[in-house]
């Protein structure tokens, strides 16, 4: 069994064995531009960053958050055309990935410090331990977009502009309203509803983040029977362009009926895990060979890690909606993001359209610039 290094309790001394002890991120594939460290003491987190531009100082800084299952190398590509037009380029291994340690992976462990709040808290330390009061961008991907959001919404002082990738803002969740002399009407049906209504479709489905919440999603991709470097090549593949029934359009609403006309990366086959779903989806030998923006030097980097950490870093986020973590982010309701804002997808992804009507209330509510 691989050591899972987060489970240590760590102090900074530790941090550093841990560091010296692992081969050079990357495997030699990072662009040499860019360089790879660790800074200790952020909310608790020894975060390894990724960095470019950082030879001159003064320069303005771009922060940059990857989604699941990703990491800081996931930007590699970008990072140099970005110092190239004068930034300092930061990508951080959020909580939960990567070399970035301090984090609990335990599924009964301490879920409350992956919320949303506490990982704009993580982004707020690391940009003022390199000496920033603000930042001229936060760009996201995937759930990397709702962090970039929040940290735009709440502090936009800091962070003075946002781009948001994959997955559109829709604002925070609203309280209820005009309640004082009659109960709250819901429009929409409930979440709890609608997964309960794929489990009784003709074809039994459930949705993949209803499944990322569940005690064994972590050893069912970490433990894949095909081999985790062939979970992800599939995985990757299956969510990528290259698999040509990646064909999206809106959907009307969020019911049971509408998810499922998405690929069952999306929502799963009701009695499979992620790892045999992405399984059905293997690239051929063929595909594998012509596939140039992931190759197997690059795939073994993602590999590394996550065969190292496992994926219940990356998992734990997933867990904190709903309930209290709802209950939380209300706080925010009516608030706008109110900084230079934009939305950038590919037209193979179906994240634009996963969550009906987000898409729209970016472009008309929640994003005022």
């Amino acid at each position: 069994m691989a050591l899972k290094v987060e489970k240590i309790p760590h102090v900074a001394s530790d941090v550093s064995v841990t560091a010296a002890s692992l081969s050079p991120y990357g495997n030699s594939t990072l662009p040499l531009a860019v360089r790879s460290r660790t800074v200790n003491n952020i909310n608790g987190l020894a975060m390894h960053l990724l960095e470019a531009g950082f030879e001159t100082e003064g320069r303005p800084c771009i922060l940059l958050l990857h989604g699941f299952p990703e990491l800081a190398y996931s930007w590699r590509k970008v990072m140099l055309p970005l110092a190239a037009a004068g930034y300092h380029v930061v990508a951080p291994d959020q909580r939960g990935y990567g070399r970035t340690t301090g984090w609990d992976d335990a599924y009964d462990g301490d879920l409350d410090s992956f919320r949303i709040p506490n990982l704009v808290r993580d982004a707020l330390g690391l940009v003022s331990a390199l000496g920033y009061r603000s930042v001229a961008a936060v760009i996201g991907h995937d759930f990397g977009s709702p962090v970039a959001a929040f940290c735009a919404l709440i502090r936009p002082d800091v962070f003075r502009s946002v781009a948001l990738m994959s997955a559109p803002f829709g604002g925070p969740p609203p309280l209820p309203f005009n309640t004082a002399e009659g109960p709250a009407r819901f429009v929409t049906p409930t979440a709890t509803s609608v997964f309960e209504d794929l489990a009784k479709h003709d074809r039994p489905r459930k949705y993949y983040q209803q499944y990322y919440q569940t005690r064994e999603a972590n050893d069912n991709m970490w433990r894949a029977p095909q081999g985790i470097n062939a979970f992800l090549r599939a995985y990757y593949h299956f969510k990528s362009a290259d698999w040509k029934h990646n064909q999206p359009f809106k959907l009307t609403a969020f019911t049971a009926r509408e998810l499922a006309k998405m690929p069952t990366y999306y929502v799963m086959d009701f009695g499979k895990g992620m790892a045999e779903t992405v399984a059905d989806e293997m690239p051929s030998a063929n595909e594998i060979a012509a596939c140039k923006w992931l190759t197997d030097d690059e795939l073994a980097v993602y590999a590394a890690e996550f065969g190292r950490t496992g994926f219940q870093g990356g998992l734990q986020c997933y867990r904190c909606s709903g309930g209290k973590y709802t209950s939380e982010l209300e706080m925010f309701s009516g608030r706008t993001i109110d900084t230079p804002a934009c939305f950038i997808a590919g037209k193979s992804d179906w994240g634009v359209y996963q969550n009906p009507g987000a898409l729209e209330r970016m472009q008309t509510v929640a994003c005022t610039r």
